[in-house]
């Protein structure tokens, strides 16, 4: 039972939000009482705990699954990119942000979980990049990794990128190709403005 209403709660977050949804609201969904959720969970911001893990969880295991494939760094990271959209419901509730704001304890630590994930992620995808020449050679790999995910979770802000404005979608690949192109080699360019032009077709 305490799996099940994790995977209804996490559903109900991401397409309302993290704040709008309550203990009634999962309940309802279930068809069950409020008291069965208390009996697994102490208050709603356990479920949020338990919710937020397996969606990092989640999202972890997807973006190793496609790291091991071993396709080009810059085909890599438009891959995550789609499969973090698809999976967190092309972001349209800013879970991030909305954990930011109303659960700051829970972001925190996700957040400290996600840039070590990420780090070493990045870390992969820019040195093999540089080895496949498709990245300049003189690039500081720390600076651009860490710049890499401040930039992703500093876009995620509602109040400076809001989405009437900037869609997700649209926003991230804008993200991306301005990553990108700080640092690909005119080889790297070319892949990157034919995978951009095949992504408009």
């Amino acid at each position: 039972m305490k799996e099940k209403i994790l995977h209804t709660a996490t559903e109900l977050f991401l397409n309302q939000g993290f704040k709008s949804i309550t203990m009634d609201d999962i309940a309802r969904e279930m068809g069950i009482s409020k008291k069965t959720i208390y009996s697994h969970f102490s208050n709603k911001e356990a479920v949020i705990e338990g919710s937020t893990a397996g969606i990092f969880n989640m999202i972890c295991s997807g973006i190793d699954l496609i790291t091991e494939n071993k396709k080009n760094p810059i085909e890599e990271l438009y891959d995550i990119k789609r499969f973090v959209l698809e999976h967190l419901k092309g972001e349209r509730t800013s879970p991030m942000y909305q954990l930011q704001k109303y659960y700051p304890k829970i972001h925190r630590s996700l957040r400290k979980k996600q840039y070590d994930f990420m780090q070493d992620c990045m870390i992969e995808n820019i040195t093999r990049g540089v080895s496949e020449g498709l990245f300049r050679e003189n690039i500081n790999v720390q600076f651009v990794s860490r710049i890499y995910f401040t930039g992703m979770t500093g876009i995620k802000d509602g109040d400076i990128f809001p989405s009437s404005e900037f869609p997700p979608h649209i926003l991230y690949d804008m993200y991306l190709e301005y990553h990108l192109r700080g640092i690909v080699t005119p080889k790297g360019r070319k892949l990157l403005n034919k995978l951009i032009q095949s992504n408009q077709e």
